[in-house]
Protein backbone atom coordinates (compact mmCIF):
# COMPACT_ATOMS: atom_id res chain seq x y z
CA UNK A 1 0.00 0.00 0.00
CA UNK A 2 1.55 3.48 -0.84
CA UNK A 3 0.15 7.06 -0.67
CA UNK A 4 2.09 9.69 -3.08
CA UNK A 5 1.14 12.56 -0.98
CA UNK A 6 -1.06 13.60 2.17
CA UNK A 7 -4.35 14.35 1.72
CA UNK A 8 -4.76 17.67 0.72
CA UNK A 9 -7.92 19.56 -0.51
CA UNK A 10 -10.50 22.36 0.37
CA UNK A 11 -13.59 22.92 2.23
CA UNK A 12 -15.73 23.05 -0.78
CA UNK A 13 -14.08 19.59 -2.53
CA UNK A 14 -14.69 18.38 1.09
CA UNK A 15 -18.61 18.99 0.77
CA UNK A 16 -19.01 18.00 -2.96
CA UNK A 17 -16.83 14.78 -1.57
CA UNK A 18 -19.46 14.06 0.75
CA UNK A 19 -22.27 13.82 -2.14
CA UNK A 20 -20.67 11.93 -4.84
CA UNK A 21 -18.38 9.41 -3.67
CA UNK A 22 -19.50 8.41 -0.15
CA UNK A 23 -16.32 10.57 1.62
CA UNK A 24 -16.26 10.71 5.54
CA UNK A 25 -14.69 13.42 7.43
CA UNK A 26 -13.43 11.20 9.69
CA UNK A 27 -12.49 7.70 8.19
CA UNK A 28 -12.42 9.18 4.81
CA UNK A 29 -12.36 6.68 1.95
CA UNK A 30 -12.19 2.52 2.58
CA UNK A 31 -10.14 1.39 0.11
CA UNK A 32 -8.04 2.52 -2.78
CA UNK A 33 -8.38 6.04 -4.05
CA UNK A 34 -7.18 9.13 -6.46
CA UNK A 35 -8.60 12.67 -5.54
CA UNK A 36 -8.76 15.09 -8.30
CA UNK A 37 -9.25 19.08 -7.91
CA UNK A 38 -8.73 21.81 -9.86
CA UNK A 39 -6.95 19.65 -12.20
CA UNK A 40 -4.22 18.35 -9.47
CA UNK A 41 -3.72 15.33 -7.77
CA UNK A 42 -5.21 16.13 -4.16
CA UNK A 43 -4.05 12.25 -2.69
CA UNK A 44 -3.49 9.19 -3.71
CA UNK A 45 -3.34 5.89 -2.30
CA UNK A 46 -3.07 2.38 -3.63
CA UNK A 47 -3.94 -1.23 -2.23
CA UNK A 48 -2.05 -4.23 -1.93
CA UNK A 49 -4.45 -5.30 -5.24
CA UNK A 50 -5.24 -1.59 -6.86
CA UNK A 51 -2.99 0.04 -8.43
CA UNK A 52 -2.95 3.89 -8.97
CA UNK A 53 -0.40 5.53 -11.45
CA UNK A 54 -0.05 9.05 -13.26
CA UNK A 55 0.06 8.72 -16.99
CA UNK A 56 3.29 10.19 -18.23
CA UNK A 57 1.78 11.73 -22.03
CA UNK A 58 -1.27 12.94 -20.59
CA UNK A 59 -2.91 14.24 -17.73
CA UNK A 60 -5.03 11.29 -16.02
CA UNK A 61 -4.10 7.80 -14.43
CA UNK A 62 -3.85 4.17 -14.96
CA UNK A 63 -5.78 2.08 -12.48
CA UNK A 64 -4.95 -1.60 -12.71
CA UNK A 65 -6.67 -4.35 -10.72
CA UNK A 66 -5.09 -7.77 -10.14
CA UNK A 67 -6.72 -10.97 -11.54
CA UNK A 68 -9.65 -12.23 -8.98
CA UNK A 69 -9.51 -9.29 -6.71
CA UNK A 70 -13.22 -9.72 -4.87
CA UNK A 71 -14.88 -7.19 -2.76
CA UNK A 72 -12.57 -4.04 -2.95
CA UNK A 73 -13.67 -0.33 -3.75
CA UNK A 74 -11.67 2.39 -6.00
CA UNK A 75 -12.69 6.13 -5.44
CA UNK A 76 -11.55 8.40 -8.46
CA UNK A 77 -13.88 11.34 -7.69
CA UNK A 78 -13.35 15.21 -9.64
CA UNK A 79 -13.83 18.52 -8.26
CA UNK A 80 -13.74 21.51 -9.69
CA UNK A 81 -13.93 24.08 -7.11
CA UNK A 82 -13.84 28.05 -9.03
CA UNK A 83 -14.71 29.34 -12.25
CA UNK A 84 -12.29 29.46 -15.29
CA UNK A 85 -11.28 25.96 -15.12
CA UNK A 86 -11.56 23.00 -17.33
CA UNK A 87 -10.34 20.31 -16.53
CA UNK A 88 -9.09 17.66 -18.98
CA UNK A 89 -8.50 14.17 -17.88
CA UNK A 90 -7.98 10.47 -19.26
CA UNK A 91 -8.97 7.61 -16.88
CA UNK A 92 -8.05 4.16 -17.89
CA UNK A 93 -9.09 1.24 -16.08
CA UNK A 94 -7.61 -2.22 -16.50
CA UNK A 95 -10.02 -5.04 -15.04
CA UNK A 96 -7.97 -8.29 -14.23
CA UNK A 97 -9.77 -12.11 -15.24
CA UNK A 98 -12.06 -12.89 -12.88
CA UNK A 99 -12.21 -10.06 -10.48
CA UNK A 100 -15.42 -8.12 -8.82
CA UNK A 101 -14.94 -4.65 -7.74
CA UNK A 102 -16.55 -1.61 -7.13
CA UNK A 103 -15.99 2.15 -8.68
CA UNK A 104 -16.62 5.11 -7.69
CA UNK A 105 -16.28 8.12 -10.07
CA UNK A 106 -18.35 11.21 -8.89
CA UNK A 107 -18.23 14.61 -10.30
CA UNK A 108 -18.79 18.12 -8.35
CA UNK A 109 -18.33 21.21 -10.10
CA UNK A 110 -18.85 24.92 -8.10
CA UNK A 111 -19.05 28.08 -9.65
CA UNK A 112 -19.07 31.27 -7.74
CA UNK A 113 -17.75 33.66 -10.53
CA UNK A 114 -18.23 34.89 -13.97
CA UNK A 115 -16.43 32.69 -15.90
CA UNK A 116 -17.24 28.70 -17.10
CA UNK A 117 -16.35 25.78 -14.98
CA UNK A 118 -15.64 22.62 -16.35
CA UNK A 119 -14.57 18.99 -16.06
CA UNK A 120 -14.35 16.43 -18.80
CA UNK A 121 -13.70 12.92 -17.77
CA UNK A 122 -12.25 10.42 -20.77
CA UNK A 123 -12.79 7.08 -18.92
CA UNK A 124 -12.11 3.86 -20.66
CA UNK A 125 -12.73 0.64 -19.18
CA UNK A 126 -11.07 -2.75 -20.40
CA UNK A 127 -12.61 -5.98 -18.49
CA UNK A 128 -11.02 -9.12 -18.78
CA UNK A 129 -12.96 -12.64 -19.13
CA UNK A 130 -15.03 -13.32 -16.03
CA UNK A 131 -14.40 -9.80 -14.21
CA UNK A 132 -17.25 -7.94 -13.11
CA UNK A 133 -17.89 -4.14 -12.36
CA UNK A 134 -20.14 -1.98 -10.05
CA UNK A 135 -19.51 1.77 -11.39
CA UNK A 136 -20.76 4.36 -9.50
CA UNK A 137 -21.02 7.95 -11.02
CA UNK A 138 -22.86 11.11 -9.68
CA UNK A 139 -22.69 14.49 -11.00
CA UNK A 140 -23.52 17.86 -9.10
CA UNK A 141 -23.19 21.85 -9.30
CA UNK A 142 -22.83 23.99 -6.58
CA UNK A 143 -22.61 27.58 -6.19
CA UNK A 144 -24.33 31.08 -7.44
CA UNK A 145 -21.72 32.22 -10.22
CA UNK A 146 -23.21 33.45 -13.58
CA UNK A 147 -20.15 31.09 -15.02
CA UNK A 148 -21.58 28.12 -16.31
CA UNK A 149 -21.50 24.62 -14.74
CA UNK A 150 -20.60 21.55 -17.31
CA UNK A 151 -20.07 18.07 -16.92
CA UNK A 152 -19.17 16.28 -19.69
CA UNK A 153 -17.76 12.36 -19.33
CA UNK A 154 -17.35 10.03 -22.04
CA UNK A 155 -16.79 6.48 -21.16
CA UNK A 156 -15.75 3.80 -23.60
CA UNK A 157 -15.78 0.06 -22.38
CA UNK A 158 -14.29 -2.96 -23.81
CA UNK A 159 -15.75 -6.18 -22.15
CA UNK A 160 -13.94 -9.15 -22.73
CA UNK A 161 -15.78 -12.73 -22.55
CA UNK A 162 -18.22 -13.66 -19.78
CA UNK A 163 -17.80 -9.83 -17.89
CA UNK A 164 -20.28 -8.05 -16.73
CA UNK A 165 -20.47 -4.18 -16.24
CA UNK A 166 -23.12 -2.41 -14.44
CA UNK A 167 -23.41 1.75 -14.39
CA UNK A 168 -25.62 3.51 -11.86
CA UNK A 169 -25.13 7.49 -12.63
CA UNK A 170 -27.08 10.18 -11.36
CA UNK A 171 -26.96 13.94 -12.00
CA UNK A 172 -30.06 15.51 -10.22
CA UNK A 173 -30.05 19.70 -10.74
CA UNK A 174 -27.46 22.04 -10.67
CA UNK A 175 -25.02 20.85 -13.73
CA UNK A 176 -25.97 23.73 -16.42
CA UNK A 177 -24.66 21.95 -19.27
CA UNK A 178 -23.79 18.11 -19.85
CA UNK A 179 -23.40 15.62 -22.57
CA UNK A 180 -22.55 12.11 -21.23
CA UNK A 181 -21.43 10.12 -23.95
CA UNK A 182 -21.00 6.43 -23.19
CA UNK A 183 -19.95 3.12 -25.88
CA UNK A 184 -19.46 -0.26 -25.88
CA UNK A 185 -18.34 -3.38 -27.26
CA UNK A 186 -19.64 -6.99 -25.63
CA UNK A 187 -17.28 -10.12 -26.49
CA UNK A 188 -19.15 -13.46 -25.56
CA UNK A 189 -21.38 -13.90 -23.11
CA UNK A 190 -20.48 -10.28 -21.96
CA UNK A 191 -23.41 -8.79 -20.03
CA UNK A 192 -24.08 -4.23 -19.77
CA UNK A 193 -26.64 -3.12 -17.63
CA UNK A 194 -27.10 1.07 -17.53
CA UNK A 195 -29.18 2.49 -15.01
CA UNK A 196 -29.06 6.63 -15.67
CA UNK A 197 -31.16 9.26 -13.17
CA UNK A 198 -30.96 13.01 -14.44
CA UNK A 199 -32.85 16.12 -13.35
CA UNK A 200 -33.04 19.01 -15.10
CA UNK A 201 -34.34 22.64 -13.66
CA UNK A 202 -34.09 26.43 -14.85
CA UNK A 203 -32.16 26.14 -18.05
CA UNK A 204 -30.25 23.92 -17.70
CA UNK A 205 -29.22 21.27 -20.74
CA UNK A 206 -28.64 17.36 -20.75
CA UNK A 207 -27.84 14.90 -23.80
CA UNK A 208 -27.11 11.37 -23.50
CA UNK A 209 -25.67 9.26 -25.91
CA UNK A 210 -25.26 5.46 -26.36
CA UNK A 211 -23.48 3.41 -28.53
CA UNK A 212 -23.22 -0.15 -27.89
CA UNK A 213 -22.04 -3.08 -29.77
CA UNK A 214 -23.11 -6.65 -29.39
CA UNK A 215 -20.39 -8.60 -30.96
CA UNK A 216 -20.35 -11.75 -29.44
CA UNK A 217 -22.78 -14.28 -29.05
CA UNK A 218 -24.91 -14.70 -25.60
CA UNK A 219 -23.81 -10.86 -25.13
CA UNK A 220 -26.64 -8.58 -23.53
CA UNK A 221 -27.34 -5.09 -23.05
CA UNK A 222 -30.37 -3.62 -20.78
CA UNK A 223 -30.07 0.59 -21.14
CA UNK A 224 -32.24 2.34 -18.69
CA UNK A 225 -32.77 6.34 -18.38
CA UNK A 226 -35.06 7.78 -16.27
CA UNK A 227 -35.65 11.50 -15.82
CA UNK A 228 -37.33 15.02 -14.98
CA UNK A 229 -37.27 18.17 -16.71
CA UNK A 230 -38.76 20.73 -14.54
CA UNK A 231 -38.74 24.64 -15.88
CA UNK A 232 -37.17 25.43 -19.12
CA UNK A 233 -34.75 23.04 -19.21
CA UNK A 234 -34.48 20.51 -21.70
CA UNK A 235 -32.70 16.83 -22.28
CA UNK A 236 -32.06 14.71 -25.13
CA UNK A 237 -31.54 10.83 -24.85
CA UNK A 238 -30.22 9.03 -27.85
CA UNK A 239 -29.20 5.48 -28.04
CA UNK A 240 -27.55 2.94 -30.43
CA UNK A 241 -27.95 -0.52 -29.79
CA UNK A 242 -26.38 -2.29 -32.85
CA UNK A 243 -26.86 -6.35 -32.51
CA UNK A 244 -24.24 -8.15 -34.43
CA UNK A 245 -24.54 -11.72 -32.99
CA UNK A 246 -27.14 -13.91 -30.84
CA UNK A 247 -27.80 -11.65 -28.79
CA UNK A 248 -30.37 -9.62 -26.44
CA UNK A 249 -30.51 -5.69 -26.44
CA UNK A 250 -32.94 -3.44 -24.54
CA UNK A 251 -32.98 0.60 -24.52
CA UNK A 252 -35.85 2.40 -22.80
CA UNK A 253 -35.98 6.41 -21.67
CA UNK A 254 -38.74 7.31 -19.42
CA UNK A 255 -39.31 11.09 -18.69
CA UNK A 256 -41.24 13.58 -16.78
CA UNK A 257 -41.95 16.82 -18.20
CA UNK A 258 -43.08 19.68 -15.54
CA UNK A 259 -43.42 23.48 -15.79
CA UNK A 260 -41.78 24.39 -18.98
CA UNK A 261 -39.45 21.52 -19.94
CA UNK A 262 -38.51 19.51 -22.86
CA UNK A 263 -37.54 15.79 -23.86
CA UNK A 264 -36.43 14.48 -27.07
CA UNK A 265 -36.04 10.86 -27.04
CA UNK A 266 -34.75 8.90 -29.71
CA UNK A 267 -33.62 5.28 -29.18
CA UNK A 268 -32.45 3.01 -32.32
CA UNK A 269 -31.98 -0.50 -32.65
CA UNK A 270 -29.37 -1.91 -35.69
CA UNK A 271 -29.53 -5.43 -36.07
CA UNK A 272 -27.17 -7.63 -38.36
CA UNK A 273 -27.61 -11.31 -36.85
CA UNK A 274 -30.95 -13.30 -37.26
CA UNK A 275 -30.48 -14.09 -34.02
CA UNK A 276 -30.65 -10.92 -32.58
CA UNK A 277 -33.20 -10.04 -30.35
CA UNK A 278 -32.97 -5.99 -29.87
CA UNK A 279 -36.36 -3.92 -28.13
CA UNK A 280 -36.26 0.21 -27.59
CA UNK A 281 -38.86 2.27 -25.61
CA UNK A 282 -39.67 5.63 -25.02
CA UNK A 283 -42.27 7.55 -22.97
CA UNK A 284 -42.73 11.03 -22.09
CA UNK A 285 -45.40 12.61 -20.05
CA UNK A 286 -46.45 14.68 -17.23
CA UNK A 287 -46.89 13.41 -13.63
CA UNK A 288 -50.90 12.40 -13.63
CA UNK A 289 -53.56 14.33 -11.47
CA UNK A 290 -55.05 11.55 -9.53
CA UNK A 291 -51.48 10.49 -8.60
CA UNK A 292 -51.01 14.33 -6.86
CA UNK A 293 -54.60 14.05 -5.68
CA UNK A 294 -54.24 11.01 -3.64
CA UNK A 295 -51.47 12.12 -1.84
CA UNK A 296 -52.78 15.58 -1.51
CA UNK A 297 -55.22 13.54 0.55
CA UNK A 298 -52.86 12.13 2.53
CA UNK A 299 -52.28 15.89 3.84
CA UNK A 300 -49.52 17.05 1.44
CA UNK A 301 -49.62 19.99 -0.11
CA UNK A 302 -49.74 20.20 -4.04
CA UNK A 303 -45.60 20.85 -4.14
CA UNK A 304 -44.80 18.46 -1.69
CA UNK A 305 -46.98 15.09 -3.32
CA UNK A 306 -44.71 16.40 -6.73
CA UNK A 307 -41.65 16.14 -5.10
CA UNK A 308 -42.32 12.79 -3.91
CA UNK A 309 -43.65 11.46 -6.85
CA UNK A 310 -40.42 12.46 -8.56
CA UNK A 311 -38.12 11.32 -5.63
CA UNK A 312 -40.12 7.58 -5.72
CA UNK A 313 -39.78 7.86 -9.68
CA UNK A 314 -35.69 8.65 -9.69
CA UNK A 315 -35.20 6.13 -7.12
Amino acid sequence: MSNIMDVNFNATTADMLKVISEYDDVTGFKGAYNIREDSKCAGRKSSENITIESKTDKPGIDIKVKPFTVGETVYIPACVTHSDVDDLVYNDFYIGEGADVIIVAGCGVHNDGEEQARHNGIHRFFLEKGARVLYKEKHIGTGNGKGLKRIDPVTDCVLGEDSYLEMDTVQLRGVDSSVRTTSAVLDKGAKMIVRERIMTDNDEEAVTKFNVKLNGDDSGADLVSRSVARGNSHQAFYSVVEGNSRCTGHSACDAILADNGRVDAQPALNAANVDAELIHEAAIGKIAGEQILKLCSLGLTKEEAEEKIIEGFLK
